[in-house]
Order: C-alpha cells, then structure tokens, then sequence
C-alpha cells in the first residue's frame, strides 16, 4: 500500500512540475525589442570624447530621437528598419538635425543593427542566462583596423525580466546585454601607470525597446607624455520618452 501511495505522490509530481515547465513563457528578442514603422524614442545621448591633446575625457550631451521611418529588404531580401536619428541641445531650445541612418534587421534567431557602418548582433534567441553569441562577429578587428578592442566580445544575458530604472522611470520587464567588461588595472583609474578599459551594455525593456546604453574605450599612455589615446571615446542613451 506504502509503494502505491508513493507512486502516485510521485506521479502527481511529475505531472505538476511539467505544467509548471509548461507554463514558463519564453521571451524573444523580438519582444524586447519591437520593430514597427511610426515609433519614436527620445533619449539623453551623452559623447565622450578626448580633449586638448589627450589630457582629459570630455562629455557633451544631446537629445537623440530614433525615429522607424521605413522597411526595405536587404540585399538577402530580409526585412529591415530604416532608422533616423536627429539632435538637439538638451534645453530642447532648437529644432531637430538629422544626424545619421541607421538600419535594424530581425533574423530568425537575432536582430542585427548597422551603425556607422558596423554590423553588430545587438540580440539573439533566446533571451536566456544560457544565451551568448559573438555580437561583434561581422566587425573587421583586425589591425590595424580601429576596432581592434572589439574583437571577440562574448554577449550574454543579465537580469533577465527585472525593472530597470531610466529617465522615463521604472520599467518593469528589463533585460541587459552585458557585451564587454575588461579594464586594467583591475582596482580603477590609476593615471600613474598604463590604463585601458573597454565596458559596453545595452538595457532592453519588453514591448519597447532600448531604453539605455553605455559604452566607454579608452587606453590611457602615461610616458612619454600622459595622454589619453586618441581613440578613446564613449556613448551614453538613458530613455527620456517613446511612443
């Protein structure tokens, strides 16, 4: 009686943590970032850049609107974004400036993403802690190409559907790309010695979109004369509104 008692208790187990399996949804790229022609998204951009010869890192900031403007296949006859990006000052005292076009395209499994003529694999399926991808694969790294510091980026998952806050507020249903992590020393800015750090996430928030990105490279030589290499430079995007 004891056996049959535990055959059913373990049956009903069995059946209870498969509908419990069941019931996980499994989250896309595609809903952490939807693509449709019409919608707008305003951010806070901060630039980094290296000022007066290298000595110091210097930022200036803008609004940025992304505006999906239209679709068009690519030359593979994939359906792709056309993105429009336009600048302000951040007292919003002027009038919009086209900056650049940029270009979203969603595969099967990723959504890939042409800035400044880079192809990056911004996303990959699934949205999973066990999910990491070669984000930067279709960059040329090799020397002596500028983005040598790019080469071989493993991005992966974290805080998988946490909040997450940004200038817009609290957005509950966040997902981050952690892309680059690397930084030496490994104790902080130490501007007696050799300095070199490449840190780059983007933050996703489901039914929206990207809703913040930091991206910072820099190689700080301190001989002969300290300086900040030339190609140190940095991105900021916090999500001040969307629609």
């Amino acid at each position: 009686m004891k056996r049959v008692l535990y055959l059913v208790v373990l049956i009903i187990s069995f059946a209870s943590c498969k509908k419990e399996t069941q019931n996980l949804s499994v989250i896309t790229a595609s809903q952490i970032y939807p693509l449709a022609v019409g919608k707008v998204f305003i951010y806070r951009l901060d630039s980094i850049n290296a000022v007066n010869f290298g000595a110091a890192l210097q930022t200036k900031s803008f609004h940025a609107k992304d505006s999906i403007e239209s679709t068009f296949l690519d030359v593979t006859g994939r359906t792709s974004y056309r993105i429009f990006r336009y600048l302000r000052d951040t007292l919003d005292s002027q009038d919009w400036v086209f900056s650049a076009t940029n270009y979203a395209t969603v595969t099967n499994n990723t959504i890939e993403y042409v800035e400044n003529n880079l192809r990056f694999t911004k996303l990959a399926n699934p949205v999973s802690y066990n999910t990491i991808w070669k984000g930067n694969s279709y960059i040329n790294t090799q020397l002596p190409s500028s983005y040598y510091f790019m080469d071989n980026w493993d991005y992966q998952y974290q805080n998988i559907d946490m909040p997450y806050t940004c200038l817009k507020g609290i957005l509950p249903n966040t997902s981050t790309v952690l892309q680059q992590d690397y930084q030496v020393p490994q104790s902080g800015f130490d501007a007696s010695q050799y300095n070199e750090k490449s840190y780059s996430i983007e933050v996703y928030a489901k039914g929206v979109g990207l809703i913040y990105k930091d991206f910072l490279h820099y190689i700080w030589q301190p001989t002969p004369s300290p300086k900040f290499q030339d190609d140190s430079w940095g991105i900021r995007l916090n999500l001040i509104d969307y629609k």
